[in-house]
């Protein structure tokens, strides 16, 4: 992903997707070619800090991968380890649809690898993973990418404290409040970003600052809460941000429970 420069790469990504899916620009529409640029830098930097997580982890001594709203995530796919049990967590119907896009593909499905379906109309993340074999009581490495800022406040809070209850790793993204201030120079094609993606039914509904969900991960018991913004993300991998840095727009979190 992201060609310039390059900071991770999927192999499966473009015979899952397909080149013409990768290509589309569908919410790009009223933002700056930087703008573009920047944001699929993040995306590309998030799953690299992601998978730099899992691969530390295991080599810690971790033997459980947790991929929530899994979606076409890789990862299991990838990082392809005997001893070490991935667990997917989405809806049923995305599961299937997965299924169906890795069978056309041609990509096998590892033993490593159980799908744990959850209707949450229906049904828990507890009893989804519990169901799927998850031991709560060893170490977990749970990545949760690209889904808070659609969910309301209260089922992030409910995951959040789920996750704490075992000794768990965690790596997610969540998203700044909106900012309308004219000193921000992200604020408008933000606003326009916001607009687009709930215009297609997806709309952006829980915000945090970064003291706000420090606060909260604390006092569920996580400690080494470190909180990166997108341009703090990028220069980990030494990417400059042309842009002026804000902390407007998603940010990366990375804690732990034990």
């Amino acid at each position: 992903m992201a060609d310039k420069p390059r900071i991770f790469t999927d192999p499966l990504a473009a015979r899952i997707f397909g080149e013409s899916a990768l290509a589309s620009a569908e919410f790009d529409e009223g933002q700056t070619g930087e703008l573009v640029r920047q944001r699929r830098l993040f995306i590309a930097a998030r799953s690299r800090y992601a998978d730099d997580t899992v691969r530390s982890a295991i080599a810690g001594g971790t033997d459980q991968v947790v991929i929530l709203g899994a979606g076409l995530d890789t990862t299991a796919y990838r990082q392809t380890t005997t001893h070490v049990r991935f667990f997917e967590v989405d809806h049923p119907a995305t599961q299937d649809w997965k299924r169906k896009r890795l069978a056309a593909a041609g990509i096998a499905i590892p033993a490593s690898l159980t799908f744990a379906p959850v209707d949450f109309e229906r049904s828990t993340l507890a009893a989804a993973l519990a169901q799927a074999g998850l031991d709560r009581t060893r170490r977990t490495v749970v990545i949760w990418l690209g889904v808070a800022v659609y969910l309301t406040r209260s089922s992030v809070d409910d995951t959040l404290r789920y996750i704490a209850e075992g000794p768990s790793e965690l790596v997610f993204d969540y998203f700044y409040p909106l900012t309308s201030a004219p000193s921000d120079p992200t604020s408008a094609q933000l606003h326009n970003r916001a607009a687009l993606v709930a215009a297609a039914g997806e709309p952006w509904k829980t915000f945090f600052t970064a003291d706000e969900i420090r606060a909260l991960l604390l006092s569920y018991g996580y400690h080494h809460v470190d909180d990166r913004s997108a341009s703090e993300l990028l220069a980990t991998y030494d990417v400059p941000a042309n842009a002026r840095p804000t902390d407007s727009g998603p940010h990366l979190i990375h804690a732990r429970t034990a």
